[in-house]
């Protein structure tokens, strides 16, 4: 019984060594480096900018802002980082942020802004620049705020921390439709989904456009079925994709056809038809023009996508005075606006 006795204590110590956890070497510790500050003027906007340097390259942090106590404070949390040798008090132009703080957190750091308005989204932008070795500058985080009261341009509440693919139609050696006075549908769709592309940003979303220039996705010597299934794999290849919009120009032979349609899948979900329904209704409130309705068809990127989507048509490229629109720049801000609207209240009438 002892030498059983003598055993079993064995096995037990055996099987406690071999169970105990094995230690993970922890991740090295990030050190704010430098912090910066000054007013800027980026196209026709003047705000105030500050660049927080960081030593080990990308963190992750979170952006807070005010509660009920400190409505004009932004928070921003940098994980696992120290504060360094750098200033842990900053005043600022009051015209735009009080002061900037810093301060550490368990194992995060804190810089702490008290703007000079309320902190709301759109009157701060975040932002990374990745490190500048040549002119000896660290990665960074950029916070830019804009006085108390502005509105950022191109900016729509309810996009934050979204997922959306963009599809600008056409491209390469496929130039889509053309207009009476040679407007091609390809340069439209970029334009436009370029546009929209840089409010979604704005606005805090994630964007993946299917194409960035004149180009055929798959490439130049596709089929119709590869190029389209190119587009459709950008929207299934991209992690987290939520949404996928594709952008055309409508045509036909006679050029009295005019106005705006929506198209979605309908062997598909539910939140297809209401993404199509959300965005032709954003188009018509901007553009003002005929509603064509929003109607269900086979086409290849709405069917080869798992994700919710939808095929919007801004006009009739073939018309006279809506090809006159389609090449307006203002009319393309206009509408990449509205799809971005349309976006947001898909998202908040989804609960997605």
């Amino acid at each position: 019984m002892k030498a059983a006795s003598v055993c079993r204590f064995l096995l037990v110590l055996l099987l406690g060594i071999f169970m105990m956890p094995v230690g993970v070497e922890a991740a090295p510790m990030h050190e704010i480096v430098s912090v910066s500050s000054s007013v800027v003027e980026e196209d026709g906007t003047t705000f105030l900018r500050t660049e927080i340097g960081l030593s080990k390259g990308a963190a992750d942090y979170t952006v807070k802002t005010g509660s009920i106590l400190h409505p004009n404070r932004l928070c921003i949390e940098i994980e696992n980082t120290k504060a360094g040798d750098v200033p842990k008090e900053m005043r600022l132009d009051a015209a735009y942020a009080k002061s900037a703080r810093i301060r550490e957190k368990d194992k995060n750091t804190q810089v702490l802004f008290s703007l000079a308005g309320l902190a709301e989204d759109e009157g701060f932008r975040i932002s990374t620049l990745e490190a500048d070795k040549k002119n000896k500058k660290p990665f960074r985080i950029v916070v830019d705020i804009y006085e108390a009261g502005y509105v950022r341009r191109g900016f729509v509440d309810g996009l934050k921390g979204h997922y959306i693919v963009v599809d600008p139609g056409h491209g390469g050696t496929d130039q889509g439709a053309s207009g009476p006075s040679g407007l091609l549908e390809k340069d439209v769709t970029l334009a436009v989904s370029l546009k929209l592309r840089d409010i979604l940003e704005n606005s805090g979303a994630y964007v993946t456009l299917t194409r960035e220039d004149d180009r055929d996705v798959w490439g130049p010597s596709a089929t119709d079925g590869q190029e389209l299934q190119a587009r459709a794999d950008v929207g299934e290849n991209t992690p987290g994709t939520e949404v996928f919009l594709s952008v055309h120009c409508n045509a036909f032979s006679s050029s009295a056809s005019h106005g705006t349609e929506t198209y979605y899948y309908y062997g598909k979900s539910w939140q297809d038809e209401l993404l199509a329904q959300n965005l032709q209704e954003a188009m018509l409130e901007h553009n003002g023009l005929h509603d064509r309705g929003v109607k269900s068809a086979r086409f290849y990127v709405l069917r080869n996508t798992s994700m919710p989507a939808a095929l919007v048509e801004l006009a009739f490229i073939t018309n006279y005075d809506e090809e006159a629109l389609l090449g307006d720049d203002a009319f393309q801000e206009d509408m990449a606006m509205s799809l971005a609207e349309g976006l947001a209240n898909y998202f908040a009438v989804s609960g997605k």
